[in-house]
């Protein structure tokens, strides 16, 4: 079964306030339990704001080191699931009923290849 990689974008700034947050993380834990259930879920995360992120970029023979996000942007990814799913539109159906839960943006991107440990 193909494994995806669904992205999820968050807008930069500060989270919305806990009335506003709370149920659209109940919706996102449904979701997930609901992937669970199918057999769907590998694994999930959420990520550490883009201030705390390194970039590391070889140039010439040298590996130079960045802080902070690769691309400037309104946006950046904020959380991440990575599913199995039996084609590209069972996937998709994950995608809407996550980015339907979650309310931003969801990238789905089936996994090219997947090490084995």
């Amino acid at each position: 079964m193909q494994q995806y990689l669904l992205s999820i974008y968050q807008p930069d700034g500060n989270p919305p306030p806990p009335e506003i947050l709370e149920p659209i993380m109940r919706d996102v834990e449904a979701v997930k339990a609901e992937l669970r259930e199918a057999g769907a879920w590998v694994f999930s995360g959420g990520l550490h704001p883009p201030s705390t992120a390194t970039v590391l970029r070889l140039k010439d023979d040298e590996v130079l080191t960045t802080d902070g996000p690769y691309a400037e942007g309104k946006e950046h990814l904020g959380g991440f699931a990575v599913i199995q799913a039996p084609d590209l539109d069972a996937a998709l159906a994950w995608g809407r009923k996550l980015a339907r839960a979650v309310t931003l943006p969801i990238e789905v991107r089936p996994l090219d290849y997947v090490s084995p440990g």
